[in-house]
C-alpha cells in the first residue's frame, strides 16, 4: 500500500457489510496508489458521508477525506453503490492492464535491440581492420578494458530506445549560420598585390621532416618564404624518418605540374637545382640551416636578417627539417594569402590517390551521392564515380561520420596517463618510453610526479575509444551510424575497441573497404595511406576528432571550413571539460550526461574568425583566406 494508504483495517459487522466494505477498502487502496487524483468522481465518492465505518481521515494527493462516519443504511442504495463501484473497478483494472502492456512492449523492444547489438558485435568484429599497436613484447590479444561500466550500460539502453525513432537532423548540420557567411577567395588577386620579380636572389631548397601533414605545412611555409626572400623554390624533398618509414617524395603524393602552374604568377618554382649547383656540398660551405638555427614560428624579419645575406652571397640555402619554422603573426597580408592559396588550392593529391579515395567514399555511402565542393577539391576528375548495383541501398546515400581517434602507442605512452589496464599496461608503456622517449625519462627523474587523475582532469590524456563512443552516444548518434575510422593503429587493438564496436558496429577503415589488390600500391607508404584518410575525413558528412592538437585533425577541419560551404560540421571535444563530466560517471544520469556533452560540443562548433597567432591552415575564416559572402 502507498505511503498515504489506510492505517486501520475495516471490521465488517455482517457478511453483506463485509463485501460492501471490502469494495470500499479496495477503492481507498486505489486512491492511495494515485488513481483518485486522475478521477474526480472516485475522489468525491470517497469523501464526506458516502464512505462509512470506523475510519478517520485518508489523505490522497494532499486532499483529506472524512471517513469517520460509516452509514448503517442497507438495501437498494447499497446495491446501487456496489454496482457503481464494480463498474469503476473494472475501468481501473483496464487502465492498469494498458499501462502494463505498454511497459512490456517497451521492455521487449529494448531487449530485442540489445540482442541485435550483441549479435552484431560479438565478440569483436574480425573484419574491423583495427591493428594492434601495443609496443614491445606484446604478442597476444588483451582482455577488454572498460573504465565506465555504468555509463556504457546507460548508453546501450539509450541507443536501443532511440534506434527506431527519427534521428535529430541537427546532428548532421552546422549549428551556426556564420559558417556559411564566408567563401573561399585565397586564389583571387594574389599576383596583383604581391607577384614575383623577373630575377630572383637565388634558390631555396627544403628537406621537410615529419609525416604527411607536417610536410604539407612545411611546403606552404616554404612557398611563403620564397616569396618573402624573392627566391626560386625547388620543389621540396621529404626526409626519410625511422618513425614513418616512408620513402615517398612530393611527386608521389601531390601533382607537381598542377602545383607549379597554380602558383606560377606568385613565386618561381623549379623541380630541381641547376646543374652547376647540384654537386655543391651545401653543408660544407655553411649554407645548410637546421631547426636549431631558426626559432620555432620565426618572424619574417628573422629570415630577412639571417637568411637573406646567405642567399645573396651563395645563391642557394638549404633548410633541413623546417618544422613549423614560420610563425602566423605578424605576417604581411598577401603572404598569408599565398599560404592559403598553396594549402587550399595548389596541393592536389596524385591521380592514383584520388582514384582510390573516390572508391573509399563511394563504398561508405553505398550510393552515387550528390557531389559537394569538398568532393570536387579532393577527388578532381574522379568525382564522377558510378556506384555499382551491389553498393546501392534503398533510401539513397548513407551519411557517415569520420573519426580521427588519436590513441596510438606513442601518444598513449608519452601522456603518462592511466587507461585502466593495470600493472601490465603500466610496465608495457614504461618499457616503450625507455626505448623511444629517453629524454622524457630523464626529465621525469628531476620533476614532481603528477598523478594520472590530475593529468586527466587538466585535459592532458588522450581520449580512449570508450570515451569517444560515449561522446557520440551522448550526442544522440544512432547505433547503426556509419563511422569511418582514420588511422586504425589503436593501442590495444580490437580488445581496446570492444566497447566502441559494441555501441557502434558499423565501423569501417580503409583496410575493410578496399581489397588487398587496391591497397597493395600503398603498402609501406604511410604518407600515401594517410592521404586516403585525409580524403575520407574531409569528405565526411560529420568529422569528429579526439585531439585538437593533431596535425591531421587540424588540417582536415580547416579544409572543411574553407571548402565546406558552411555545411561541414566538425566535432571537437574539450578534454578538460569531458574529464570533469566523466568524473561523475558513478552518479550522473544519462540525460544530464547527454545535455552536458552536447553543450560542450556546441560551444566548440561556434564559428570564430582566426585569432592572432592562430594557424591559418586550421582557422582559414579570416580576410587573408576567405571573403564574406553578400
Amino acid at each position: 500500500m502507498g505511503k498515504q494508504g489506510v492505517s486501520r483495517s475495516l471490521r465488517p459487522e455482517s457478511q453483506s457489510d463485509g463485501m460492501s466494505l471490502g469494495m470500499k477498502d479496495y477503492q481507498i487502496r486505489c486512491c492511495s496508489e494515485n488513481f483518485c487524483g486522475n478521477n474526480p468522481s472516485i475522489g468525491r465518492r470517497l469523501s464526506g458521508e458516502d464512505v462509512n465505518s470506523g475510519l478517520k481521515t485518508v489523505s490522497v494527493h494532499g486532499l483529506k477525506h472524512d471517513v469517520s462516519k460509516l452509514s448503517a443504511s442497507k438495501g437498494s442504495y447499497g446495491s446501487k453503490r456496489n454496482v457503481w463501484l464494480q463498474k469503476h473497478v473494472r475501468s481501473i483494472l483496464f487502465m492498469i492492464g494498458v499501462i502494463g502492456f505498454v511497459f512490456l512492449v517497451d521492455s521487449l523492444t529494448v531487449s530485442l535491440v540489445n540482442l541485435i547489438i550483441r549479435r552484431n558485435t560479438s565478440p569483436a568484429r574480425k573484419s574491423s581492420g583495427i591493428k594492434n599497436d601495443n609496443g614491445p613484447n606484446v604478442h597476444k590479444e588483451k582482455s577488454p578494458i572498460q573504465m565506465y561500466d555504468r555509463l556504457v550500460h546507460l548508453a546501450s539502453v539509450s541507443l536501443a530506445k532511440i534506434e527506431f525513432k527519427p534521428e535529430k537532423s541537427s546532428l548532421w548540420k552546422e549549428p551556426y549560420l556564420q559558417a556559411s557567411g564566408w567563401v573561399p577567395c585565397a586564389d583571387r588577386n594574389v599576383v596583383s598585390n604581391l607577384g614575383k620579380f623577373d630575377k630572383t636572389n637565388g634558390y631555396i631548397v627544403v628537406s621537410a621532416n615529419g609525416g604527411l601533414n607536417q610536410q604539407r605545412v612545411a611546403v606552404c611555409n616554404a612557398v611563403a618564404l620564397a616569396s618573402l626572400l624573392n627566391a626560386t623554390l625547388v620543389i621540396p624533398r621529404f626526409l626519410y624518418s625511422n618513425v614513418w618509414k616512408d620513402p615517398s617524395q612530393f611527386g608521389d603524393i601531390y601533382q607537381e605540374d598542377y602545383f607549379m602552374n597554380t602558383l606560377k604568377d606568385d613565386v618561381h618554382i623549379v623541380k630541381e637545382l641547376p646543374s652547376y649547383l647540384k654537386s655543391v656540398d651545401l653543408e660544407a660551405i655553411g649554407i645548410q640551416i637546421t631547426d636549431a638555427d631558426i626559432a620555432k614560428e620565426a618572424k619574417p624579419t628573422d629570415y630577412i636578417r639571417t637568411v637573406l645575406p646567405l642567399l645573396l652571397q651563395n645563391g642557394v640555402v638549404h633548410f633541413l627539417g623546417f618544422g613549423n619554422r614560420l610563425g602566423f603573426d605578424p605576417i604581411p597580408f598577401n603572404l598569408q594569402k599565398l599560404r592559403c592559396k598553396c594549402n587550399f588550392h595548389a596541393l592536389k593529391f596524385t591521380h592514383k590517390i584520388q582514384q582510390v579515395g573516390s572508391l573509399l567514399v563511394k563504398r561508405i555511402r553505398k550510393y552515387e551521392a550528390a557531389k559537394s565542393m569538398l568532393d570536387k577539391q579532393l577527388l578532381g576528375n574522379f568525382i564522377d564515380y558510378v556506384a555499382s548495383k551491389e553498393d546501392k541501398v534503398v533510401g539513397g546515400p548513407v551519411k557517415y561520420l569520420a573519426l580521427h581517434l588519436r590513441f596510438e602507442v606513442d601518444m598513449v605512452a608519452y601522456s603518462l596517463c592511466d587507461f585502466g589496464g593495470g600493472e601490465d599496461e603500466k610496465k608495457e608503456l614504461q618499457a616503450y618510453r625507455e626505448i623511444h622517449f629517453p629524454l622524457l625519462i630523464e626529465r621525469l627523474k628531476k620533476s614532481r610526479t603528477i598523478s594520472s587523475t590530475e593529468l586527466r582532469m587538466s585535459g592532458r590524456c588522450p581520449l580512449t575509444p570508450e570515451e569517444a563512443a560515449l561522446v557520440l552516444a551522448g550526442l544522440g548518434f544512432k547505433h547503426r551510424t556509419y563511422i569511418y575510422l582514420a588511422g586504425s593503429h589503436i593501442y590495444g587493438g580490437n580488445s581496446r575497441m570492444r566497447t566502441f564496436t559494441n555501441l557502434y558496429p558499423n565501423l569501417v577503415t580503409k583496410e575493410t573497404l578496399l581489397t588487398p589488390s587496391e591497397l597493395a600500391p600503398f603498402q609501406n607508404f604511410s604518407s600515401q595511406l594517410a592521404a586516403l584518410d585525409f580524403i575520407a575525413c574531409a569528405s565526411a558528412d560529420v568529422f569528429a576528432m579526439t585531439d585538437s592538437g593533431s596535425q591531421l585533425s587540424s588540417l582536415v577541419s580547416g579544409f572543411r571550413t574553407y571548402h565546406g560551404g558552411g555545411n561541414a560540421p566538425t566535432l571537437r571535444p574539450n578534454k578538460k571539460r569531458l574529464a570533469a563530466i566523466l568524473s561523475e560517471n558513478k552518479t550522473i544520469g544519462w540525460k544530464t550526461f547527454g545535455d552536458r556533452v552536447s553543450k560542450m560540443i556546441e560551444e566548440g562548433q561556434r564559428s570564430r574568425t582566426r585569432g592572432f597567432g592562430r594557424s591559418i591552415y586550421r582557422h582559414p575564416m579570416c580576410p587573408e583566406c576567405m571573403c564574406k559572402s553578400h
